[in-house]
């Protein structure tokens, strides 16, 4: 073979959504820690290339991530890794979380303990502590316990030109989410309406973006909304949840970072107190269970220690390659299926 470059690539999903783990062929990705990694691969011009030979077309697809496996800089983690999408690199995620744990216990990078393996996972915003259900070589589920998550500011107003004045809450749960109550857009979380959410969440996470800076007051690689979350109550008490994603995807799980982002927004309007766990359904009906483990303070703002509990299911293993012929290394996107944003990429 004439390949330039190769990446093996375990292919896992958590209730749902892809999380792909790249467990060998990774390059050395410059940085002293892996938030200084992260801002490498969304700022230098290697990182980019990387990310799109990954996450854009012929190679990649719209939907889902890829992980990169990365030596841990911190003692304590058993690993570190970036999530990269086709946006961007991004800093954490709960249900990559489950994937890449998941990915490291069944394929044995991880060696696995029967009935409970540990594993701490190292993320540009922080450990991630990482309690997986095992037996019979598998692992049944995954509890994480996230990094700390706060409150940047609740009820923020925000002018739409379809929806007139829209109510949101700007909070981090390991990145910044726009937490927006579906029915002020005229919409149910179900997946009839996920394109209409979807256009809707990049037409609101560009205007709040435009209009608010948010960074994360010890971690400057973490910057802006990332993403804007959709949520309603059900009338058992379950959370529904749409995250929706750039250039124009929703999210298939019930999204562990934006459950520990909403979290804290409940914790700050006093609905939820600590020991309180509740179940989060996503857009397809999977579901995450959430629990408020504790208190804290990141850089003297209330914040809250949340757990996240779902499911993580390997179903295969390939090897993605480059051809150094090939005219379209760079990757890209089309609009018919990608959507209206592609055109951005």
């Amino acid at each position: 073979m004439r390949w330039k470059r190769t990446i093996q690539l375990l292919d896992v999903h958590c209730e749902g959504e892809i999380g792909k783990v790249a467990i060998g062929g990774v390059p050395k990705i410059p940085g002293e820690t892996v938030a200084a990694q992260l801002h490498w691969l969304n700022t230098d011009p290697k990182g980019n290339e990387l990310r799109r030979f990954l996450c854009l077309e012929p190679r990649g697809a719209p939907i889902g991530s890829v992980n990169l496996l990365l030596p841990p800089k911190h003692p304590d983690a058993d690993a570190a890794f970036i999530i990269l999408q086709p946006d961007q690199a991004h800093a954490s995620s709960g249900s990559n979380s489950i994937c890449v744990t998941t990915a490291l216990l069944e394929s044995g990078i991880v060696e696995m303990q029967e009935p409970e393996t540990v594993v701490t996972l190292e993320t540009a915003a922080g450990l991630v502590r990482a309690t997986a259900t095992c037996r019979d070589g598998r692992c049944e589920k995954v509890k994480l316990t996230m990094v700390p998550s706060f409150v940047h500011q609740l009820d923020v107003k925000v002018q739409t030109p379809s929806w007139g004045e829209i109510t949101l809450d700007l909070c981090y749960g390991g990145i910044f989410y726009g937490l927006v109550d579906v029915g002020q857009i005229g919409l149910t979380i179900e997946k009839g309406n996920a394109a209409a959410l979807v256009q809707a969440g990049m037409v609101l996470k560009d205007l709040i973006n435009r209009q608010i800076e948010v960074m994360h007051p010890e971690i400057p690689a973490i910057s802006g909304v990332a993403y804007v979350m959709f949520r309603d109550t059900e009338a058992d008490g379950t959370v529904r949840t749409c995250t929706t994603m750039w250039p124009g995807r929703a999210d298939r799980s019930p999204c562990g970072t934006g459950n520990s982002a909403n979290l804290a927004a409940l914790h700050a309007r006093g609905k939820v107190r600590v020991g309180d766990v509740f179940k989060s359904r996503s857009i397809i009906g999977s579901q995450f269970e959430v629990g408020l483990a504790s208190e804290t303070e990141v850089a003297g703002k209330p914040a809250i220690i949340p757990t996240i509990t779902g499911r993580g299911f390997t179903f295969g293993l390939h090897q993605i390659a480059l051809d150094p012929f090939d005219p379209l290394s760079d990757g890209f996107a089309m609009t018919d299926v990608w959507g209206p944003s592609a055109g951005e990429i």
